[in-house]
């Protein structure tokens, strides 16, 4: 599996469909328009490639134009599909280390745990995508969503017990287990576990709101000060400093601290799980959510162009998309090159 700052033919979207229980079903227009908004931004990059039902693929269309989408660059595939999460129930793409072919690994997805019924058409979009790309597909042999996950393309994989390690995903592997399937079937050599996640994450502990590789070396892994997650993250950041990077030596760890707890009055969550980390990774770029807070946002926006020199950092407005638990690397699944 290549890391994310590899060069990239693509990202992928699975477009919001009809149902009442996304943004409490009132939020039609605003959540098309800032995935359109979302969509335009990375075509400013490179292609946009979108699942949603062919019904609906005029007016995404017209919804990413007058978002000033690369018209070019938008491409959709009628591909139907439960909910937006790509990230999760996307493919994960590997690539062929001598000859450069990339193919599909598809794993199973059960919703993080049967919390979202019904889940059968996202399990169905990674076969979907290898057939509409003509790409070679491996089964991965168990639940993983690719939000559990980050790589750093020098053969270590970041985890959380929380997550892989939940009876509600693989409850007959052990850990032993799922290790040897994540190095069969993305090629990494070491598992390197963390603990759990972040108040209100439905998926139980996604690494991707938690610690993210900037490259082989460097990890940027988020702090509470004060706040409800500040035992949890400073678990985390201990486990990070203990771990040994590829040549020996301990990982770089930089801290980037969350936003404020971003609240919404009579919520199914409390808390959302609002996080600087859950940046998407573009060609040239990297999108990074922000949750209307000035100051920390523009702390976040300001740490991240120092991190990536070389890349146009973005900001996109994310506090109404985290109410259903998730920002940019949630819903997007990059396609390598």
């Amino acid at each position: 599996m290549p890391p994310e700052w590899s060069t990239q033919e693509a990202v992928w979207l699975s477009w919001p469909v009809e149902d009442p229980r996304h943004w409490g079903g009132a939020k039609r227009e605003m959540i098309w328009a800032k995935f359109a908004e979302i969509a335009a931004a990375i075509s400013r990059f490179e292609p946009v490639r979108i699942n949603a039902p062919g019904a609906d693929h005029a007016p995404i269309a017209a919804a990413c134009n007058r978002a000033k989408a690369v018209p070019e660059r938008v491409q959709l595939f009628d591909h139907p599909h439960n909910d937006v999460w790509c990230r999760d129930h996307g493919p994960i793409f590997v690539k062929h280390a001598d000859t450069g072919e990339v193919a599909v690994t598809d794993w199973e997805f059960n919703a993080w745990g049967g919390k979202f019924p019904p889940w059968d058409q996202d399990n169905a979009i990674p076969g979907r995508i290898a057939t509409s790309l003509g790409k070679r597909r491996f089964k991965g042999g168990m639940i993983l969503e690719g939000g559990a996950i980050e790589i750093n393309g020098a053969g270590q994989l970041l985890t959380t017990e929380a997550v892989l390690l939940n009876p509600n995903r693989n409850p007959s592997l052990s850990r032993e287990q799922i290790e040897q399937r994540l190095r069969d079937g993305l090629g990494v050599s070491e598992i390197l576990w963390l603990k759990q996640g972040i108040e209100g994450d439905d998926t139980d502990g996604h690494i991707d709101d938690l610690a993210r590789f900037i490259d082989p070396q460097t990890i940027l892994a988020c702090i509470d000060h004060g706040g409800t997650n500040q035992q949890v993250l400073g678990e985390n950041l201990s486990r990070l400093r203990a771990f040994t990077g590829p040549n020996g030596r301990a990982f770089d760890v930089l801290k980037i601290p969350l936003p404020e707890a971003c609240e919404v009055a009579g919520w199914r969550l409390p808390v959302l799980p609002a996080s600087y980390v859950n940046f998407l990774i573009v060609n040239g770029g990297v999108l990074v959510p922000t949750f209307r807070q000035p100051r920390n946002d523009d702390r976040a926006l300001g740490m991240l162009r120092e991190l990536f020199p070389d890349r146009e950092i973005t900001g996109i407005d994310c506090l109404d998309l985290v109410e259903e638990g998730g920002t940019l690397h949630c819903i997007s699944q990059q396609q390598p090159a």
